[in-house]
């Protein structure tokens, strides 16, 4: 009975049902959240932090906590997040108002007085929403999944650009909201009145996001590359946005869509906050004392061409190190196959530690595109190395631990999606260098 209360969409909601389930589920959800940080860091997520949309907020909260286990909790939200969606069209409904109303869950603190109006506002006798759905027609199949599509394009593609490209935002609403709002639009045009199965549906929503992301690509907006690794996210958020479009088409009778305008408004209004920082460390050990090590710590000759899949796919690889000046203040270059780091020295202490800043940085990778040029936003600054670091150990046998420290930022939401691709590319990058100074060292040959 719960679960289908949850996680279904036949049972309409009262009052007392969305107050009581939500508080019940929203309580379950912190305690378990803060109970998961309380154990990497030894706080406790406090409720009014936790309910703060902010990042500066959450940050104090979440700091010490692993990528992966961000990435975790993130999906250990998704389904509350699809019960809070789903419940809140179905109170809408009850109480007589439009279900495209639905979207303001996705804006901060609007989202809280949704929630407190639903749990006031009566149920009204006249609403609908039917507890079965009727059965599937063929009839202008073909031309309902055009509109369907064309639709949900009208929506997508202006908000993108005026979130990439005038508001220089990659936010929650961007990559979740968008494709969220696309498979809705897309699922309630298909099955306005002719209704289509479910799998049908989302095929269709899924088809609208792949076709988007191609528009993008043809008219150079976007690469290949980061649209791939951008689909899971779009399709995770497509798909419920179906059902609900499904659902609002179906069982609501209702026929405006005007909300789904709102869509790119939405998107303009979000703030653009200061990005986590996350840390990679990697670790060499080399058969060679501290002080012949550091030689080639602070610069390196040439590196072979990269043999790793991850820079044959254009990822940028470093190529050598180079320094000019010495000790605290000096300039360090690190250049990679798009450009080169510039890394002024903070730290210089020969044979133990070498750290500095980043205060200017290639882009991270030669996009895919049909076009020889193409230079999207979020190659520029929104995954950001701001220190590094080399720390050499002595150990027994006149053998060096080498350890290598970058500190970056991600400016794209979800962050924890996109730390966890970051950082597996900074360990490559540790990887590429460390076992490149190994092999400098160990065979004797030349660091300058």
């Amino acid at each position: 009975m719960k679960l289908s209360l949850w996680f279904g969409l036949s049972q309409r909601i009262d009052r007392r049902t969305y107050f009581v389930t939500g508080a019940g589920l929203m309580f379950l959800k912190y305690l378990v959240d803060a109970t998961v940080v309380w154990s990497y860091t030894g706080r406790w997520w406090s409720p009014l932090d936790y309910l703060s949309p902010l990042w500066t907020v959450r940050a104090g909260a979440l700091s010490g906590v692993p990528p992966a286990v961000m990435l975790g909790l993130a999906l250990w939200t998704l389904p509350f997040l699809w019960i809070g969606v789903s419940m809140s069209l179905r109170r809408l409904v009850d109480a007589g108002r439009s279900g495209w109303l639905t979207v303001l869950f996705f804006i901060p603190y609007l989202k809280f007085v949704l929630m407190g109006v639903l749990c006031v506002l009566p149920t009204v006798p006249a609403a609908q929403w039917r507890e079965r759905v009727p059965d599937a027609v063929a009839a202008d199949r073909r031309r309902s999944a055009l509109l369907g599509i064309g639709a949900a394009l009208a929506i997508t593609i202006p908000t993108i650009l005026l979130g990439v490209y005038f508001k220089r935002n990659y936010s929650f609403g961007l990559f979740l909201g968008t494709p969220f709002t696309a498979g809705w639009v897309s699922a309630q045009v298909y099955n306005a009145g002719h209704p289509r199965g479910t799998g049908e549906t989302i095929r269709l929503a899924l088809l609208a996001v792949l076709l988007a992301g191609l528009l993008l690509l043809a008219f150079a907006a976007e690469g290949a590359f980061c649209l791939l690794l951008a689909f899971p996210l779009a399709a995770l958020a497509a798909i419920p946005g179906a059902l609900l479009g499904r659902a609002v088409a179906l069982r609501a009778h209702e026929t405006t869509g005007m909300a789904a305008l709102l869509a790119p408004l939405l998107v303009l209004s979000e703030p653009r906050l200061p990005p986590p920082s996350y840390e990679v460390v990697s670790t060499v050990e080399i058969a060679a004392a501290p002080d012949r090590v550091w030689e080639s710590v602070v610069s390196f000759p040439e590196i072979s061409a990269p043999t790793e899949w991850l820079f044959r796919i254009g990822v940028a690889a470093p190529e050598r190190a180079r320094l000019v000046g010495t000790g605290v203040g000096a300039t360090r270059y690190c250049d990679f196959t798009t450009g080169s780091f510039v890394e002024p020295i903070t730290v210089w202490e020969p044979g133990r530690r070498l750290a500095f800043d980043i205060v200017r940085q290639a882009p991270p990778m030669h996009e895919w595109s049909p076009y020889r040029d193409v230079n999207p936003p979020h190659l520029d600054g929104y995954f950001r190395a701001t220190q590094g670091e080399f720390e050499l150990t002595p150990l027994a046998g006149g053998r060096t631990r080498l350890v290598g420290r970058t500190r970056y930022a991600v400016e794209m939401y979800p962050q924890g999606y996109w730390a966890v691709l970051a950082g597996r590319i900074v360990s490559a990058i540790h990887l590429r260098v460390l076992r490149h100074i190994q092999r400098v060292v160990e065979t004797g040959s030349s660091a300058r």
